[in-house]
């Protein structure tokens, strides 16, 4: 697959079929669980999603295993400096006062000249971000002084010379021809850049998490570094920006030695903490619903989503009668003679895993959207549900979770066909008069109103039109300047040349990949100098590597999505602008191809070795590593960030196909069906609920005998999805349903956000038509004209030829 041609994707034929990675393999995992593991046969996660994962883990996630001797290294360049220059005593044991001279004292060793002497200051800086751990006796002291030394650290004006540091080793001409001729690169080619970026890293991640107990001057600190960091500060541009820069950069094959996963884990960090993360998302949701004079939304979808739960949905009256016919049948049949029960137990749907398992390694290999096994429509017995804490639920009444809603062009189309059924004529946009209809159409028609729902979007798009339509008359645009309005801006120039780069980091990172000899190095800042040599090295190396990817995949999934929520809120034609190009660069294939694995063993893969995370590896002592230690990996239920990235993947494809019939097109060219309901296996709720959008979107599209054969799947949909009253998207009967001009669509929306984009932000190629010009006679002699040298030494020359030597008639020139 190819990210940003104009083919490439998914495999739909024989031919590319045979490229695809066979789940059954159990790579990419080392704990493969079956495939054919359902709803019924696992419990319930107990998984909460949020902007991040407990604090610990997002430190941890930061150093691979491979960085694990560095921590000793930071430690002693720090001490070699503090008893130069302090006394013997302890750092924890120093007064505020001392603290801080020995941060100015560090600070100033930074602007030297000589490298070798500016890291080790810039590794005595990241032990004082680690929290000087030496003279720390648990997590929690660690965790501690971290947030301490941090705020100290910024306090003094550190991260603006980390910025400085970091753009001169972007810079750094000899690094990158000397990375680029290298074969091999290791860790120890990107140590200047690591150092910097792990601090800056741990500063972002340690400022943003918001404690009551923080002093008043540190939650001041805090509100001006994030006014800071998402203002063109650093550099003239948001430091998000200076990032984007060194992805590409990266991806363009100038600079194979960046630490890649450094880079976009704090990327996502700077765009979390200036942005803000969903919470904020929703306040400022409401807020803007309110400044625009809209009815409030119906409900807290937060709220509605963490109190659903995963379950399948009750057997139908006629499944149960049916049920009880087979059940019959099987035990008629137990009298037939031997033979005939063989034949049909071959037909029979209830018969053993193994065989069920065979039936879906034979869907996986073919994509076929018919014939397939899924829990849902099995009659399996569900065990009881996990129950949950009394808080975290929300009390609903009997019915469904989610209130429907209805856009006004349903409220026309309806009026429309209403009118053109009954009175013979239409009105067009009216949807207030409803004379000559009979009185069910009126009760319809005020149902369908009380359910309208007007979006941010649609306000958006209709004051867009107002202002391409009267450019004169329509005034100036007020444009708020937030941080996500300065982001857009900065990223405006090189969006799509951004977002080819993260596809294509997150194709390599993949496990569905296959390691090609074209494909981009994500493993620079893992692999050592020194390649393994024990099979315990080796399998040490191997989780490093696996738990690598799955942080890379983590960290650009929640960038996206970021972006992508906040970009609509701000204004729709930015986010569509976004949408459009990630489009463009096969995103949709690329998402579906990372689905198209055993999604369970995924989700259940133990890549990671808790002795040996920060910080509790700095802590205690480590115990001796066993090859059967690292096999058994820990006990956790579930890997939270490959959920967090299945979910936020699975919301991102939502963003793009949401509303346009082409890109639901491509959702079923592609095959999706199969693949999206194999991740229903997952007993997520959120999850569920994102993968049964999916399918509800294309349902339409998929055919008679899809839908019939898929009952329980269209059952779950309506249980858990939003009601769109007068959506058939069950019986594919729709005026979207009919064939469509896929093109003219997405180049109708590439010509609006072409003339937003030039309208709001490219003021140097604005209509010259458009512009004031000046029609009074006294400002415009006024005005100061610098001429030329030449000019003015040939005046005399130019009066002769232009004003003397030509004939004037004054007669008419003063008429």
């Amino acid at each position: 697959m190819e990210v940003g041609g104009n083919g490439g994707g998914l495999p739909v034929n024989n031919k590319q079929r045979a490229m695809l990675p066979n789940k059954s393999r159990g790579e990419f995992t080392r704990n493969p669980r079956k495939d054919s593991e359902g709803l019924s046969e696992s419990p319930d996660l107990e998984f909460e999603y949020a902007d991040t994962d407990k604090w610990a883990a997002e430190l941890s996630e930061l150093y691979s295993y491979t960085e694990g001797p560095e921590f000793a290294l930071n430690r002693k360049c720090f001490e070699v400096e503090f008893r130069t220059h302090v006394s013997d005593k302890k750092w924890t044991e120093l007064d505020a006062a001392q603290h801080r001279a020995h941060a100015m004292r560090l600070l100033d060793g930074l602007e030297v000249i000589a490298r070798e002497k500016r890291l080790k200051v810039a590794r005595a800086i990241l032990y004082m971000a680690q929290g000087t751990f030496a003279e720390c006796s648990s997590e929690a002291e660690v965790q501690h002084w971290m947030r301490y030394n941090i705020f100290l650290l910024l306090d003094v004006g550190t991260f603006s010379a980390l910025v400085e540091l970091l753009n001169m080793e972007i810079d750094n001409s000899a690094a990158c021809s000397s990375a680029v001729r290298k074969p091999a690169i290791s860790l120890a080619d990107s140590t200047d850049l690591r150092v910097l970026l792990n601090i800056m890293y741990l500063m972002v991640e340690t400022i943003q998490q918001d404690d009551p107990a923080d002093k008043p001057e540190w939650k001041i600190i805090r509100e001006t570094f994030r006014a800071e960091l998402g203002s063109p500060m650093f550099n003239n541009e948001p430091i998000s920006v200076m990032l984007f820069g060194m992805v590409t950069k990266f991806c363009s094959g100038h600079a194979p030695h960046f630490p890649m996963k450094k880079v976009l884990l704090l990327l996502w960090k700077s765009v979390l903490f200036t942005l803000g993360g969903f919470e904020q998302l929703q306040s400022i949701k409401v807020r803007k619903r309110v400044e625009l004079g809209l009815p409030p939304l119906p409900e807290d979808s937060i709220r509605v989503i963490r109190s659903m739960r995963a379950a399948s949905p009750p057997a139908s009256a006629s499944d149960l009668i049916e049920q009880q016919q087979k059940r019959a049948r099987r035990e008629h049949k137990a009298l037939i003679k031997q033979d005939n029960l063989d034949a049909f137990n071959e037909k029979d749907p209830y018969k053993a895993d193994d065989s069920r398992e065979d039936e879906d390694d034979n869907d996986d290999n073919d994509n076929s959207i018919e014939a397939e096994t899924f829990p849902l429509e099995r009659d399996e017995v569900m065990p009881p549900p996990i129950p949950h804490p009394p808080s975290e639920r929300v009390s609903f009444p009997k019915g469904l979770p989610w209130a429907p809603k209805v856009r006004e062009k349903d409220i026309e189309n309806f009026l429309e066909s209403s009118r053109s059924k009954f009175i013979g004529y239409t009105l067009g946009n009216d949807t207030d008069t409803v004379v000559g209809l009979p009185r069910p159409i009126h009760e319809s028609i005020k149902t369908l109103k009380q359910h309208k729902y007007v979006s941010i979007a649609e306000i958006q798009i209709s004051k867009e039109e107002e202002f391409q339509k009267t450019p004169l008359s329509g005034g100036e645009e007020e444009v708020d300047m937030s941080s996500t309005e300065l982001l857009y801006q900065g990223i405006l120039p090189s969006l799509p040349q951004y977002m080819i780069a993260l596809l294509k980091i997150l194709l390599a990172a993949a496990p569905t990949s296959k390691a090609k000899t074209d494909s981009i190095n994500i493993l620079a800042d893992v692999l050592p100098e020194e390649m393994p040599t024990t099979v315990l090295q080796s399998m040490k190396l191997g989780v490093d590597v696996n738990r690598h990817k799955e942080i890379i995949v983590k960290a650009i999934s929640a960038i996206l999505l970021l972006l992508l929520k906040h970009f609509k809120l701000n204004h729709i034609y930015q986010f569509e602008y976004m949408a459009q190009h990630l489009v463009f660069a096969n995103c949709i294939p690329l998402i579906l191809k990372f689905f198209n694995q055993n999604i369970m063993s995924y989700i259940t893969a133990k890549n990671s070795i808790s002795v040996l995370d920060f910080p509790y590896c700095v802590v205690h002592e480590l115990p001796e590593l066993t090859a059967e230690s690292l096999e058994a990996g820990d006990n956790n239920q579930f890997c939270w960030r490959n959920l967090f990235s299945c979910i936020n993947l699975l919301r991102i494809l939502n963003k793009l196909t949401k509303w346009k019939h082409s890109r639901t097109m491509m959702l079923v060219v592609f095959k999706s069906a199969p693949i999206l309901k194999r991740a229903l296996k997952v007993k997520q709720a959120m999850m569920q609920l994102y993968v049964l959008k999916l399918l509800k979107v294309q349902t339409k599209y998929l055919g008679r005998q899809w839908r019939k054969s898929n009952m329980k799947t269209m059952s779950a949909i309506y249980q858990k999805v939003r009601h769109r009253l007068n959506d058939d998207w069950a019986y594919g009967n729709d005026l979207d349903a009919r064939p469509w001009d896929f093109q003219a669509e997405e180049c109708a929306l590439r010509a609006n956000i072409e003339r937003f984009n030039s309208r709001r932000y490219d003021k140097s190629h604005s209509n010259p038509d458009f512009l004031p010009v000046d029609n009074c006679l006294q400002s415009v002699l006024g005005q100061r004209v610098d001429l030329p040298e030449d000019f003015q030494m040939n005046y005399d020359l130019w009066l002769e030829r232009e004003v003397f030597s030509k004939p004037i008639s004054w007669e008419e020139l003063l008429q």
